[in-house]
């Protein structure tokens, strides 16, 4: 695993690569998904069955075919081994839990002058779920997006994910039953996306649509964007780790590694203080990945997209990682937690050696749905926010208006809007109260 130190000459040509790891080729791609949005908005299901004809490479013959059945669901949780069944229980309570905690509350206040003002809380009515289902299945990520769009109060919960060559993958299944989902579809891409943002005969349109997905996704996700909302433009997955003296290099390069095992294109980078665990952890790398049964995977994203930095201290490596602001971070150190007042900018931050990034993406209870490529500096993981909107409250009573109203209309008065004036000052001129 290359290594490079902040004292290196060409340091800052280095870093700079580091920081464009994000950069993806959303202008190559964006005039194929318009032309597949296109043809979603005006040929709807139809457009959606070529797709999947070219795409997933099976042909649907009714448009019934599309929907996933339900009795399918349950059947597949039914058949899994037991203890499977028992470990997405326990997943989805402590998901429920945590995201329960998350609940955000309407509020009223009320003034001396009789002013009501507050905020209203409520669910969206529909959310549209994406899904993955290419390289590899994700039964957690429709834990993680279902689960805080059930806690939100969503009345309607629609699933969209690929089923190449007619397949889905049964842990998928039993998860959606699990989440009690009604409506789930079999087709992926930029479709999908399509389809729940405009709606097509079958599938119907949402309100809002989270989820991963690829460069094909993600630039329909831009697209659509405001006919729907949506979570975040997601990229490769990517995990950083600040380490000190007292890290273990196999707990270090096993954690490097269970990010470069998602994709080619993922991110792996370790900032330590020691270079003598930089080397160890380098060499114990290469031992992980020869083990592997994702090994090519693996291999082409350590030796394209995965670097250790030796810094000179733990005030550079801290401003080092705030700036790459990744997706996981993982914080060995002697005392993990006093470095967590300097951590300004990442998706997840797993503490202490006990804390490997796996546990936050199955088990621990935060979403797993979280920004990628720097822009932890201003997105924060799914939450049940995503699923929900506010609305303001407002009551004044006549000695509120008459307290305030002639300021509001002098305002008015200045942007040149007169009818904004004469609405506040036709009630101040009726004096009784």
């Amino acid at each position: 695993m290359k290594i490079i130190n902040t004292e290196d000459s060409n340091f800052k040509e280095e870093f700079d690569g580091i920081l464009a790891r994000a950069k993806s080729d959303i202008k190559g791609v964006s005039s194929i998904v318009m032309n597949i949005i296109d043809e979603i908005i005006e040929d709807g299901n139809t457009a959606v069955k070529k797709h999947i004809e070219k795409f997933d490479k099976w042909e649907v013959k009714d448009d019934n075919e599309l929907l996933i059945s339900t009795v399918d669901m349950e059947n597949a949780y039914n058949n899994i081994d037991e203890k499977l069944r028992a470990s997405l229980h326990t997943a989805y309570d402590r998901i429920k839990n945590y995201h329960e905690k998350q609940l955000p509350k309407s509020w009223i206040d009320f003034e001396k002058n009789g002013t009501i003002l507050g905020q209203k809380v409520s669910a969206v009515d529909k959310a549209g779920l994406y899904i993955p289902g290419g390289k590899a299945a994700y039964p957690s990520s429709l834990l993680m997006n279902a689960i805080p769009a059930i806690v939100a109060g969503v009345e309607e919960i629609v699933v969209c994910t690929p089923t190449p060559d007619n397949e889905i993958n049964e842990l998928v299944l039993a998860a959606c039953h699990l989440c009690g989902i009604k409506k789930a579809y079999k087709v992926g891409g930029a479709s999908a996306i399509a389809a729940m943002a405009y709606g097509t005969e079958t599938i119907p349109k949402v309100d809002v649509i989270t989820g991963p997905g690829n460069i094909f996704v993600a630039t329909a996700k831009k697209l659509v964007f405001g006919e729907v909302n949506i979570d975040m433009i997601a990229g490769p997955s990517e995990i950083g780790i600040l380490a000190d003296s007292t890290a273990k290099p196999k707990y270090l390069a096993i954690d490097l590694l269970s990010q470069a095992e998602h994709d080619e294109m993922a991110s792996s980078i370790l900032i330590t203080t020691d270079a003598n665990i930089a080397k160890q952890t380098s060499v114990e790398v290469e031992n992980y990945l020869k083990t592997l049964t994702r090994e090519t995977i693996a291999r082409t994203s350590i030796e394209n997209r995965g670097v250790i930095i030796v810094a000179s201290s733990m005030e550079e490596a801290l401003e080092l990682m705030n700036e790459i602001a990744p997706e996981h971070l993982e914080v060995m150190t002697a005392n993990a937690f006093e470095l967590l007042p300097y951590i300004k900018h990442a998706g997840a931050i797993f503490l202490g050696e006990n804390t490997p990034e796996p546990i936050g993406d199955y088990i621990a209870g935060p979403n797993h749905t979280l920004p990628t490529g720097s822009t932890a500096k201003f997105y924060s993981p799914l939450n049940v926010e995503n699923f929900m909107k506010k609305s303001s409250i407002i009551n004044f009573s006549k000695n509120a208006i008459d307290e305030v109203g002639e300021a509001c209309a002098l305002l008015a008065d200045t942007e040149g809007l007169t009818a904004h004036a004469q609405s506040v000052r036709v009630r101040l001129e009726n004096k009784e109260k």
